[in-house]
Parts: C-alpha cells; structure tokens; sequence
C-alpha cells in the first residue's frame, strides 16, 4: 500500500487508538454499586484498582504486550483490536463500604462491587414530646 494512508490514518479526524476509552456500566441496587468495565483479552494482572488518598476509586490498565515477529510483507493501516493503557477516576458516593470493595475479571469484563455502608433503618414516623 502507498503510503500516502498514513497520513490520512493518522490525524486528528481519525486519532490513534489507544486515545480510545472501553465502554464503562456503573449499576445500583439497594445494597451496593456495581462498575462493569469492558476489558477484552486483558488479565488480572494488567489491572491496579485502589482507592487514592483522597478516597476516590481509581482504575488503571495497562496491557503487557509480547512483541511477536510478524510477516514483514504486510502492515496495519488501522489497528483497533486492543487498548494498550487506561486509566479512570471514579468519585465514590458517601455510602461507599471502602473496606467491603471486591473486584474480579471474567469474559473480558472487569467488576468491581461497591458495597454500600449498612445503615440503622428509623423509622420516620413517631411522637415529639414537648417539654
């Protein structure tokens, strides 16, 4: 192939793909918060999740890629398969178990389970005595 596709491959109309962000699901129930991040061919070691100090959840992925020697007949003009690094912020809500958080990673999706802080049920209606 020319290489004048290069340059059209490579701008600012179509940016690079490693710019790309996987898709990200945030679910809540009444007992927790669940994150679903689309994680495909990643491993759970490519992945470091924590909370930082400011008590925010922080994501980041990195795949390891090996080098593979390829057939040096041909090249990409536009490769999308896989996401090389990721790295997100999430601003937890108030009611975030930070001690409870799990995470796993299965069919190329991870999960992180945010459990929600159990609180005392009162019940709103009741007598005001007055004094």
């Amino acid at each position: 192939m020319p290489e004048v596709f290069n340059d059209f491959f490579d701008t600012d109309f179509m940016p690079r793909t490693n710019a790309t962000a996987p898709a990200i699901n945030v679910k809540e129930t009444e007992h927790d918060y669940t994150v679903e991040l689309a994680a495909a061919g990643m491993k759970k070691d490519d992945f470091n999740i924590n909370i930082d100090a400011d008590g925010n959840l922080h994501i980041k992925m990195e795949k390891k890629n090996e080098k593979k020697d390829e057939d040096k007949k041909e090249h990409y003009l536009r490769r999308e398969f896989s996401y090389t690094k990721f790295e997100q912020t999430l601003l937890l809500p108030d009611d975030v178990d930070k001690e409870k958080i799990a995470a796993n990673v299965s069919d190329g999706v991870l999960t992180i389970d945010l459990p929600k802080v159990e609180q005392n049920v009162q019940k709103a209606a009741r007598q005001i005595e007055v004094k």
